[in-house]
């Protein structure tokens, strides 16, 4: 079957170049190109890009610490008995008020094992005469829960590497946001100045391969796909990195298929399509980013461990916090497997796909 390319040009083009002739033996592919002003320029090559692309995104969540605010904001109204239970603290109320702080940790999906070494590290310094006030106690709690959070030292911001294109896999469940949350991210890198190709490797699902090419347009990225129904995701993924390899582009964005986490023919697919990155480019994927779903509270971490198991997770995102009152997964997700969260969705609109900040998330929920 013959194969074509396509290449269409948006507003503020730049003079063209015609593409690459394209085996037979390869899937076809189409092309959605935006050419418009970046905030900065700079090759991948070059020392440091990376590192200041993922600078100014980790600004970037700090400047929208108040879409965290608002993301949280069930979780903050769980959490909110803390104020209550604090304000007339006294040394005699301890054992009650700290029966009631495991309570509301609970209710906000801290998890047990959590919440029990909050509580008791809060009992014996309370006891011990090192927190004599109830603002006291509600900063050293913070401060407990932002340890969990980063005490493993793991970095929250993109690992890229030096050399382009840096290639992050999206991987998950169905259902779970994953085309969405690639389309988002593209959005986010995209307006730091990054040059960005998508490859629709979601081959099982014909409505993904639409709903990435909507996201491509929506954002101005370029996006490889299969011609054919049901070709191997791994080949697509090969194409695209090639394609970014020669054509400059600094991130390749990689759509998976959801899968269940039990469905061992699938998971071997991921280890394939990891296996035919880092054939084109030695040492990708850079990132394979996990996507969850937050309202599942702490049901996704059975899930979590059996990706990370096959694939190597290096990060998480985690969906449908705007909704959802069990902000408190957040810590468990990161304690009980030492992997960084990376982003956080706190809503439906384009920018709503956060860079996680620890500190920006404690101060939130505590507020």
């Amino acid at each position: 079957m013959a194969l074509q390319a396509h290449l269409s040009i948006s507003s503020k083009p730049s003079t063209p170049q015609p593409p690459r002739p394209i085996s037979s033996a390869s899937p076809r592919t189409t092309w959605s190109a935006s050419c418009g002003t970046r905030r900065f320029k700079c090759s991948a090559s070059q020392a440091g890009f990376f590192t200041r692309l993922g600078r100014l995104i980790k600004e970037k969540a700090k400047s929208d610490v108040e879409k965290i605010f608002s993301g949280f904001s069930k979780t903050r109204d769980n959490l909110a008995v803390i104020d209550e239970l604090l304000l007339y603290w006294n040394l005699a109320d301890t054992d009650r008020v700290l029966d009631e702080l495991e309570e509301a940790l609970l209710v906000s999906d801290f998890g047990p094992r959590i919440t029990i070494k909050i509580v008791e590290s809060l009992r014996e310094d309370i006891l011990g005469g090192k927190l004599k006030s109830g603002s006291e106690i509600k900063d050293a709690l913070k401060q407990i829960v932002l340890d969990l959070l980063t005490k493993k030292g793991s970095k929250t911001e993109l690992q890229l590497g030096f050399r382009k294109p840096a290639v992050i896999m999206i991987v998950g469940v169905n259902g779970g946001g994953k085309t969405t949350s690639l389309g988002k991210l593209a959005y986010r890198l995209k307006n730091e100045g990054a040059k960005i190709l998508m490859a629709a490797g979601d081959t099982f699902r014909a409505a993904a391969t639409d709903q990435l090419e909507i996201w491509a347009e929506r954002t101005s990225c370029e996006i490889v796909v299969a011609e054919r129904e049901n070709a191997k995701a791994s080949s697509v993924l090969s194409q695209a990195v090639k394609r970014g390899k020669e054509q400059g582009f600094d991130v390749v964005l990689c759509d998976t298929s959801g899968r269940l986490h039990t469905n061992y023919s699938l998971m071997e697919e991921l280890i394939a399509c990891k296996k035919a990155v880092a054939k084109i480019v030695p040492g990708t994927p850079n990132e394979i980013l996990l996507v969850l779903d937050g309202n599942t509270g702490l049901n996704m971490l059975p899930q979590a461990r059996e990706f990370n198991e096959v694939v190597g997770i290096t990060g998480f995102i985690l969906t449908k916090l705007d909704g959802s009152a069990r902000g408190g997964c957040v810590v468990s997700v990161v304690d009980e497997l030492g992997i960084p969260v990376k982003f956080v969705g706190v809503g439906e609109g384009v920018e709503d796909l956060q860079p996680f900040d620890a500190e920006a998330f404690v101060n939130a929920i505590f507020s």
